[in-house]
């Protein structure tokens, strides 16, 4: 029996090895400085499947030149200094690694800043939940996630002198004593007198803690490895090493000292040694993050001997990587949706209002093989597009009237917008034009946005998040905790609006903004002034520009990384209710793209089509991936952010009490509008009524896209059950005594009731069940009234699907 287990394992594990269709080593290279240097190394295979398997302990590694590095299991260690080669096999697949050592024989002096911090940052000691918060704990203080290196090191040497540290006797110093548990510790043991982070310690304080000399390597960037990995079956493992690459050239294995954490503990958990397990199918996000940097790598777990097909991709780029995506989920997308699911999908999407019975029956007449594209290319057309992106970028810009803005400028402010989008201005030059502006508030309406907003570090918070995507408020007090942003970064950043000047004119309602060539930023940590500095980028010569136009230049530049992708996800998610990164404004290391690749290729196609978005939209209302049914089948009825379907959305405040008022015949009338205008034409923030108030409409305070809200709520059901939104407004829209006048049958007029509010005919069911009600109603009209209200209170119809 034992024999006959060999022999299938043996067979099983044959079987897999003839699959594998690459090996990879991470990293590609190795070098080691000096003789406490190491680096592990990991082997991946990758099956033909796109399954990967971490075979580190069952592949071959051998040494071109043994006598310059030794090998304890996957780790190198340096002995002598020269070049040598690591060659790995496995599986019939050989990959060569170079290997470098140099300064072999020197030992590198412990490092408060890149030794000792790193080991705070392992055990935890600088988080918000220890001695990172503001007020520090039990007595001791250190800045959160290590932004303060010179303040932390004044703390721990300066502060309670002779106790955190004891120069006399190391082992007894305080810093030692409570990490080890040796004296009791409200975080508890850190770490054991055998550990490594134990020596670097002891090393530190034995060479007298000693403060850094000359300026310490900054760590400019880590990576992880490997950068992905298709897990399958519960129990699969995958080890993850962490490499830093500093300001001096040099390079550092730093994985023992990364702290790893999983977005989705569900699917794939990580331990703090940078092991990950295969749990539950899905997806997962599985970070590292060292000194100021945090990086991640895309895990995918799959059951193991699923029953999948690959199923024929057909539709443009965005269902090619759509496709893709899936394809390596397993998943299979859903059917495409039918001709009326889809005219009144595309009309609320693109329009804000629903279809006309005409423009229905005119839709579900033509047999054509284009119909759907010739149907967007008119709904792009109409005026309403134009209106409901002024009103979305409106809310962007926090469009309203203050104790600062006037109504007058608030609505010259909105109708500049409204008229640059209906003139296709491409959206670069609008954003450019918006952060430039410079003169009167009412003859330079663009000029308001720096009225809106008068803080300087404010406005550079919102053009981060309204224009990239990106949060930098976290490091307005330290570094951001899964994110690149330093401390150095955000100010650096205000820094470009630090001399807009504002004045007073003749009407006092309105003001001018110019650039007074004036003005800093100061650090918060030690009150240096700031120059100013790209996020992620460089310092700007600005030959005595103003710096608004330098950062417009930047932030619109074709190459810029964050600007185009940003932009093109806030346009998918209105046709989606879900970004490819979301929340669209929340991009980070932290928060992934769930499709990487389409992303960034949105993103390429509005740089290609020089920011005309419409073109974009006709790109995404063109795919198989917009056109896909509401209804999931098996494989994808769990997904929610892939896009194997679509997901049903609440028709956002605005538009659902346009499709209300249209359905029913019976216009709104808004404070300081004329009757029959639109609520999306609302040009000020600070009008709005109960309806809009109560489903969610954005109040324009913030640029946060988590204003506008869609989800339901008990008033929201009670008012479209008893408010005047929809009994009122049938009523007085006569429709249904008007139809009656006209002489129509009740089965008439049910079946134009559906068209004008869901696009659809009744069913025979629906049909044969309402008639049959209206048999026993005396009063037809209030009968078919009854009927209207229902259908407007229906999921089906509040709902875009």
């Amino acid at each position: 029996m034992i024999s006959g287990l060999l022999l299938t394992l043996a067979a099983t594990t044959a079987q897999a090895e003839s699959s594998i269709r690459e090996i990879n080593v991470y990293p590609a290279s190795i070098e080691l400085l000096t003789s406490r240097d190491s680096q592990r190394f990991i082997v991946v295979a990758t099956r033909n499947d796109d399954v990967t398997l971490d075979v580190t302990a069952q592949a071959t590694a051998s040494l071109a030149d043994e006598s310059m590095v030794k090998r304890d299991g996957n780790l190198i260690l340096p002995a002598a200094d020269g070049e040598t080669t690591l060659t790995v096999e496995y599986s019939g697949h050989k990959v060569d690694v170079p290997v470098k050592v140099e300064k072999a024989a020197e030992e590198r002096p412990v490092s408060f800043h890149l030794d000792v911090m790193s080991v705070f940052m392992r055990a935890g000691c600088n988080t918000g939940s220890c001695h990172g918060a503001a007020r520090g704990k039990d007595g001791f203080r250190l800045s959160l996630f290590g932004f303060d290196p010179k303040g932390d090191y004044f703390r721990v040497t300066r502060e309670e002198a002779t106790r955190r540290v004891n120069l006399a006797n190391p082992a007894a110093s305080l810093l030692i004593e409570k990490s080890t548990g040796a004296v009791p510790h409200t975080g508890g043991e850190l770490f054991t007198e055998d550990s490594e982070y134990y020596a670097t310690m002891l090393r530190w304080l034995e060479t007298g803690a000693k403060p850094d000399e000359g300026e310490v390597p900054k760590c400019e960037k880590i990576e992880i490895y490997p950068p992905k990995a298709v897990l399958e079956g519960e129990g699969a493992q995958q080890s993850f090493i962490v490499k830093a690459f500093y300001s001096n050239g040099t390079t550092r294995d730093v994985t023992n000292l990364a702290v790893f954490m999983s977005n989705n503990d569900n699917s794939a958990p990580i331990d703090e040694d940078g092991t990950c397990t295969a749990a539950k199918r899905g997806e997962a996000f599985v970070m590292a993050r060292f000194d100021t940097h945090t990086v991640g790598s895309q895990v995918v777990v799959l059951p193991k001997d699923l029953d999948y097909e690959k199923p024929q991709i057909a539709g443009n780029y965005i269902d090619e990587l759509v496709g893709a995506k899936l394809h390596k989920l397993r998943i299979v997308p859903s059917e495409v949706c039918s001709d009326e699911e889809y005219i009144r999908r595309a009309t609320v999407d693109i329009t804000g209002k629903l279809p006309t019975e005409e423009e229905y029956r005119e839709f579900m007449a033509d047999n054509s093989d284009n119909k759907r594209a010739k149907l967007v290319d008119r709904l792009l057309e109409r005026k309403e597009f134009s209106e409901i992106w002024a009103m979305r970028w409106a809310e962007l810009l926090m469009i309203k009237s203050t104790n600062t803005v006037s109504q007058k400028s608030a609505f010259l402010y909105y109708s500049w917008l409204t008229e640059q989008i209906s003139n296709d201005v491409p959206l670069d030059q609008m954003v450019r034009e918006v952060l430039t502006a410079s003169g009167g508030t009412f003859s330079n309406p663009p000029s308001n946005y720096y009225e809106i907003e008068r803080d300087t570090l404010k406005t550079a918070e919102n053009v981060a998040q309204v224009f990239m995507g990106l949060r930098t408020q976290c490091a307005q007090c330290h570094n951001h905790p899964f994110d690149r942003w330093t401390m150095d970064d955000y100010y650096g950043f205000a820094a470009f609006f630090a001399q807009i000047g504002r004045k007073n004119t003749e009407d006092y309602r309105e003001r001018i903004i110019y650039d007074r060539r004036g003005g800093d930023v100061r650090h918060l940590v030690d009150n240096r002034v700031m120059a100013p500095k790209f996020l992620g980028g460089v310092e700007p010569d600005l030959k005595g520009r103003d710096r608004r136009e330098v950062l417009a230049e930047w932030l619109t530049a074709p190459e810029n990384p964050y600007f185009a992708p940003s932009v093109a996800n806030r346009i998918w998610t209105s046709f989606f209710g879900v970004g490819i990164v979301d929340p669209v404004d929340d991009v980070r290391v932290s928060n992934p793209a769930s499709n990487p690749e389409l992303y960034q290729t949105l993103g390429d196609k509005l740089v290609e089509y020089n920011y005309d978005f419409k073109k974009l939209v006709r790109d995404i209302c063109a795919s198989k991936t917009y056109q896909r049914t509401t209804v999931p089948n098996d494989s994808n009825r769990s997904d929610t952010k892939n896009f194997a379907y679509a997901q049903v959305r609440r028709i956002p405040a605005e538009q659902l009490l346009d499709c209300i008022s249209q359905a029913t015949n019976h216009d709104e009338k808004f404070s300081g509008l004329p009757l029959g205008s639109s609520a999306v034409q609302i040009a000020d923030g600070k009008t709005s009524n109960y309806f809009l108030t109560t489903f969610g409409r954005a109040p324009r305070e913030t640029v946060c896209s988590c204003e506008a809200t869609t989800s339901p709520t008990l008033s929201q059901a009670l008012h479209m059950l008893n408010g005047s939104a929809t009994q009122g407004k049938i009523s007085q829209g006569k429709l249904v005594e008007n139809w009656l006048k006209e002489g129509l049958s009740e089965e008439a007029i049910i079946e134009k009731i559906f068209i004008r509010c869901l696009s659809r005919k009744p069913t025979a069911e629906e049909s044969e069940k309402l008639t049959a009600t209206m048999k026993d109603e005396e009063n037809k009209q209030r009968g078919l009234e009854d009927v209207f209200w229902a259908v407007l209170n229906s999921r089906e119809f509040m709902f875009n699907h």
